[in-house]
């Protein structure tokens, strides 16, 4: 079950329309939420995956995301914790600990990046660079080995040279991502970004596609470590054809039986 937690932004990326459109960020009351996870535990759910515009910097009377989690991993019945969407900034050595000290908490985390150049994040309004990013996955990786990072990259952002290009892949070989969601930039009315000037699609869609193929190999060859392996699954519901059972294990990887 998907549970909403938090809403809004108050990073204003420059390419994002989230903070025009959804406002401030906003916390829901932790006791709420704790009631709707026993509620959704009484009636079946194992696994809960928190939802949030920039659901990390969740803050509620001093109930931090981690507290959160802790709170909710007293729940006998529920097996399974998970959260998305965050932001590199919004991470303490309370929340990154918790991956190496809760073994509901998956190993598993959705971290955008965007971009693997310096200049396109200060243009993005990011507030991090590449380095700060790099430093959050080793704090990670040193407090749980095995844990995995999906992200999301945008492609031909205003400004992207060739360079800026090729930083994007060096970044992405250095972390070697399970899953990532790769888009070409598109202007979002409202937002700063739509007064720069665009590069052409014809560029931007090579770059895409060099990108895509990269971050596709690394996916692939994530799953092969799964062959042979002994899997948690989690099986959610069978296929349209009902001839199968569908899941996923506890790095988000489908499984079908």
């Amino acid at each position: 079950s998907f549970i909403t937690i938090q809403e809004g932004c108050d990073k204003f990326c420059k390419f994002c329309v989230v903070p025009y459109t959804r406002g401030p960020e906003f916390s829901r009351n932790h006791k709420k939420i704790i009631d709707e996870v026993k509620s959704l535990a009484d009636k079946g759910t194992k696994e809960i995956i928190l939802l949030g515009q920039n659901v990390s910097s969740y803050n509620d009377n001093n109930i931090s995301l981690a507290k959160l989690i802790k709170k909710i991993s007293k729940i006998d019945d529920i097996k399974r914790i998970r959260f998305t969407t965050s932001h590199p900034n919004d991470f303490d050595d309370e929340l990154i600990s918790l991956f190496e000290e809760e073994p509901k908490l998956m190993p598993q985390l959705h971290l955008p990046v965007q971009s693997g150049s310096d200049k396109i994040l200060k243009l993005m309004n990011r507030n991090h660079t590449c380095h700060d990013y790099l430093n959050l996955i080793d704090r990670f990786r040193n407090k749980r080995s095995d844990i995995q990072f999906s992200s999301d990259f945008i492609v031909g952002y205003p400004g992207e040279t060739n360079s800026d290009h090729q930083d994007t892949i060096n970044l992405i070989k250095k972390v070697g991502f399970s899953l990532s969601y790769s888009f070409i930039y598109s202007q979002r009315p409202g937002t700063p970004s739509t007064n720069f000037n665009e590069i052409s699609k014809e560029i931007t869609k090579k770059r895409l596609e060099q990108l895509q193929t990269i971050l596709f190999q690394q996916q692939l060859e994530f799953n092969n470590l799964m062959v042979n392996k002994e899997n948690n699954v989690l099986f959610e519901n069978k296929t349209q054809d009902k001839e199968q059972f569908f899941g996923r294990n506890q790095y988000m990887v489908p499984v079908f039986v």
